[in-house]
């Protein structure tokens, strides 16, 4: 939870990124490199090596690969649907995906994850969330149709990208489970973390060229501040407290745990403008958002 509340400030720390290096491909690629860098180094204090022996990485399944594929997808995907679909259903539509791939993963124990039953009270404990989550997220925007629906809205094939959105939050979903079972084969949550977001760092930085056909200019450099720098190492500490969490509390609970600091976390960004963001007050039905998720968690785990 505590690293979802971290990660809530990645987004406006790389949103001011954004405006300074002029793209979001090229800070989404600034804050990818930065954070293998700070897991490069983790690594080698840890284990005194970057990567595992080739004779190790040649074993592993082709599948454990996926992590960061999937994370760039997830990422990219992210900075196309706001303007597709809305600031709403950008955050809501990913969630609703990722939580119900999290029942499947712990339901059915995929990519060698511990099974957790689905009782009465387990399902209950995802409902009583996933409301918890409409009502700290959609309720307080009711009145703003601009943030809730945009005029791209009204295209018959928006349909479309609101599947994709659920779809890409179950890639969220099984990123974190492959990478937490990746840790467990190499015995190193920080190597596996340190593969996962290596590989969506050289793919994001080949994204960002082909996009924009330029690279950041030294110039764009000198204008950030040492906190435009912090998005990176706020993800790659997520994912690496994922691979961590994980093995020990499944796929559901990891997910759920980090949606609520995430939804905590913003709404206190928004709440004090930090990071340059707008300002924007805490409403009643935020609390009770919260509250209600902590009351799905409670039943998920405790009943």
């Amino acid at each position: 939870m505590i690293a979802g509340f971290l990660l809530a400030n990645q987004s406006p720390i790389n949103a001011d990124l954004r405006g300074i290096v002029h793209s979001p491909f090229i800070a989404a690629a600034i804050s990818f490199i930065v954070g293998t860098v700070f897991l490069a180094v983790i690594a080698w204090i840890q284990t005194g090596q970057l990567l595992p022996s080739w004779t190790v990485l040649a074993k592993l399944p082709w599948w454990l690969w996926l992590g960061g594929v999937l994370g760039l997808i997830y990422l990219t995907s992210n900075i196309l649907l706001f303007s597709k679909i809305g600031a709403i259903q950008t955050v809501i539509l990913p969630m609703l995906g990722q939580i119900v791939m999290g029942i499947f993963i712990d339901t059915f124990g995929w990519f060698n994850s511990p099974v957790l039953a689905l009782s009465f009270w387990r399902l209950a404990g995802i409902v009583t969330l996933f409301l918890g989550v409409i009502i700290a997220v959609v309720v307080p925007n009711l009145g703003n149709r601009v943030v809730v629906l945009n005029d791209e809205a009204k295209d018959v094939k928006i349909w479309l990208w609101q599947v994709w959105a659920v779809i890409i939050g179950g890639f969220g979903a099984i990123q974190q489970a492959i990478n937490g079972h990746l840790g467990v084969v190499l015995a190193s949550p920080v190597q596996a973390t340190l593969i996962s977001f290596g590989l969506g760092s050289i793919l994001i930085v080949i994204l960002a060229y082909l996009v924009e056909r330029r690279m950041v200019s030294w110039q764009e450099l000198k204008q950030t501040r040492p906190w435009n720098w912090l998005g990176g190492f706020l993800g790659a500490l997520f994912v690496l407290t994922a691979v961590i969490a994980l093995p020990h509390i499944g796929a559901g609970m990891t997910i759920m745990m980090g949606l609520l600091g995430q939804i905590t976390g913003s709404i206190l960004v928004q709440q004090f403008g930090w990071w340059h963001s707008i300002k924007k007050r805490v409403v009643p039905a935020q609390i009770i958002g919260i509250i209600i998720m902590l009351v799905g968690v409670g039943l998920i785990k405790f009943l």
